[in-house]
């Protein structure tokens, strides 16, 4: 995890003796605790701005798969990681909260260096993974990789030079926007350099067949110029 950012964790649980004892101890850590006893009071938060949600299951009202359910069906938080901590430890309810999109399950009574550790890991894959996605660009099977400049179709490695790898990478992150020539040219090439139309042109032309069978997702549109289509 990275050492200076500040992870917001919110712990929902009915009884306050638990949202204490995860509160004072999280706190420690470092983290930034808000607590709720009721899945309704939870949904009151602003659930987008936390990074974890410890979840017990057996509440009035809401039970926590009901809220989990509902926040992985909501855009804006589906990516949250959920940890469910809770004394239903048969192996459906396991199960079941596995199903529901959870990225551990730990059984009452839980040890405290244990929880403590169980967050690190998961707190350490979400970022990873929000890298990865910052990292990348994707249309179906074309994947850009823009921190190591790599180009994958279908799984395949391919070979692009730096200025086909910028206007491919370029047209991607605007898909669907029209891009004249010289738009291109003053996006992707040095302003000491004198680049014709026609460079713009070859260019398109070899990243469209390095990119077979999505060659047709660079279209071309008359008399203006090119855009990523999809």
């Amino acid at each position: 995890m990275t050492k200076d950012r500040t992870y917001n964790i919110l712990v929902v649980d009915d009884e306050i003796d638990i949202c204490q004892i995860l509160q004072y101890n999280l706190e420690k850590e470092g983290y930034s605790v808000a607590v709720a006893t009721s899945a309704e009071e939870a949904l009151q938060n602003n659930i987008p701005n936390f990074n974890l949600l410890l979840l017990d299951v057996m509440m009035d009202g809401m039970s926590g798969f009901e809220l989990a359910s509902a926040l992985k069906n909501n855009e804006k938080t589906s990516d949250i990681p959920i940890i469910f901590l809770t004394a239903k430890d048969s192996e459906q309810d396991i199960l079941h909260g596995f199903g529901l999109g959870a990225d551990d399950y730990i059984s009452k009574p839980f040890r405290i260096l244990e929880l403590l550790a169980r967050v690190k890991v998961v707190l350490t894959r979400s970022e990873h993974r929000e890298k990865q996605e910052k990292d990348t660009l994707q249309y179906e099977g074309i994947v850009l990789n823009t921190s190591q400049k790599k180009v994958y179709v279908d799984g395949k490695d391919v070979p692009f030079t730096r200025t086909e790898f910028e206007l491919l990478a370029l047209l991607l992150s605007v898909r669907g926007r029209v891009l004249s020539r010289q738009e291109l040219i003053d996006r992707i090439w040095p302003n000491d350099t004198t680049v014709m139309d026609r460079t713009v042109d070859v260019n398109i032309l070899r990243i469209r067949k390095k990119i077979e069978p999505y060659s047709s997702c660079i279209a071309t549109k008359m008399g203006y110029g090119y855009y990523f289509k999809g």
